[in-house]
């Protein structure tokens, strides 16, 4: 529970209000402070830390490069299943939505991760759709099993687990765990997960200490974007990765950013995002916890995710699919969400490279890995 204390203690706060009474004053403060406190990360995600942003980012890079070095990692989502039990009024997947619906086999499985690598890709996002009578766990632990030969780190991102599960998975191969808790406000929670388990939010927001607990080396969190108020939200997940680091420093904690772009039929209360506060949600997030990854997909267009690169941004996923079997299936599948950077591998890393960076393919071994040299 120690990850969690810092949400529970501000969950009567009202941040909008705070917000309000922001001064441009309060903004230079908190950018002469080396080492912020949460009343700090609110002063900078306010509106009226926007308009320093440009200083915000200056900082931002410096905390990056002296954290991270010139490199970028790069990983790749592959999706195993569509199935899910939830009805999220937001997501392509949900169980309402009418649309054909498949699981890869395991040789599929193998298939795909085959085709994968040979891009070079080392690092792998398992994903599927939260069904777990379709997806059970002897299924998600062949699944690691499959793919072991081809990459070096192989994370999960699917249906919350107990903390025994994720042991067996770890025990197979999984080093990585993503979980979102989508929105950290309940109210707007129950107003978009309709049915399914997902609806348990405290199951859901419980899971990334489970995952930590569990062996994982590294855990990733985040919101998406879009569905409440993203200040707030990009509030209570700092919060969330701080308390993390500090009740599992032995755990790379890191976050996404995802942000809805169409908002799917029937979601009301949209929050659209606009690039400029998606950018200070990343820089302010950065000069928060300096040491903490932060990952941005393909749902963000090219030139947005190369301006990233190195002001706060220290992962990327490249030449992506998000259908079922996208890299190597005859199957007729529809993706999650719409990609926006839709350049291979090469291209990703030809980008990297002229921005002065490093691609990183593989920044992790598994013992086995070391056992067979």
């Amino acid at each position: 529970m120690k990850a969690l204390e810092a949400l529970l203690r501000w969950e009567g706060f009202d941040i909008e209000a705070f917000f309000e009474a922001v001064a441009p004053a309060d903004v230079t403060r908190v950018l002469q402070k080396n080492i912020l406190d949460e009343r700090d990360f609110l002063v900078l995600l306010s509106p009226c830390g926007q308009a320093f942003l440009e200083p915000m980012a200056r900082r931002a890079k410096a905390l990056t490069l002296r954290h991270f070095g010139r490199v970028v990692q790069l990983y790749q989502p592959l999706y195993l299943a569509d199935h899910c039990t939830n009805n999220c009024v937001y997501c392509g997947f949900r169980r309402t939505a009418s649309m054909p619906r498949t699981r890869l086999t395991i040789e599929e499985i193998r298939h795909n991760a085959r085709r994968m690598s040979e891009t070079g890709i080392r690092h792998v996002l398992l994903l599927t759709g939260e069904a777990p009578a379709i997806t059970p766990l002897s299924y998600l632990k062949e699944a690691v099993l499959a793919v072991r030969a081809y990459f070096s780190s192989i994370s999960l991102e699917m249906h919350p687990m107990r903390e025994d599960d994720y042991r067996e998975l770890v025990a197979v191969g999984a080093d990585g765990l993503t979980i979102y808790q989508e929105t950290y406000d309940r109210n707007r929670y129950a107003e978009v997960h309709l049915s399914g388990r997902k609806r348990d939010f405290n199951w859901r927001l419980e899971t990334p200490s489970r995952g930590c607990r569990s062996g994982f080396r590294a855990v990733n969190v985040g919101a998406l974007y879009g569905l409440h108020e993203p200040r707030v939200d990009c509030f209570r997940a700092g919060l969330h990765a701080r308390g993390l680091q500090l009740a599992h420093p032995e755990v790379e904690i890191s976050l996404s950013f995802p942000r809805i772009h169409r908002a799917e039929p029937g979601l009301t209360g949209f929050s659209p995002v606009s690039d400029t506060t998606l950018v200070q949600l990343i820089v302010a997030t950065r000069l928060f916890l300096p040491r903490a990854g932060i990952a941005l997909s393909t749902r963000e267009p090219a030139r947005l995710r190369d301006q990233m690169m190195g002001i706060g941004v220290t992962r990327l996923s490249a030449g992506s699919s998000t259908e079922v079997g996208g890299y190597a299936s005859s199957r007729a599948a529809q993706g999650q969400f719409v990609i926006e950077d839709t350049r291979s591998v090469d291209e990703v890393v030809e980008a990297i490279r002229g921005h002065g960076f490093d691609p990183v393919f593989k920044d992790w071994q598994r013992m086995d890995e070391q056992l067979q040299k």
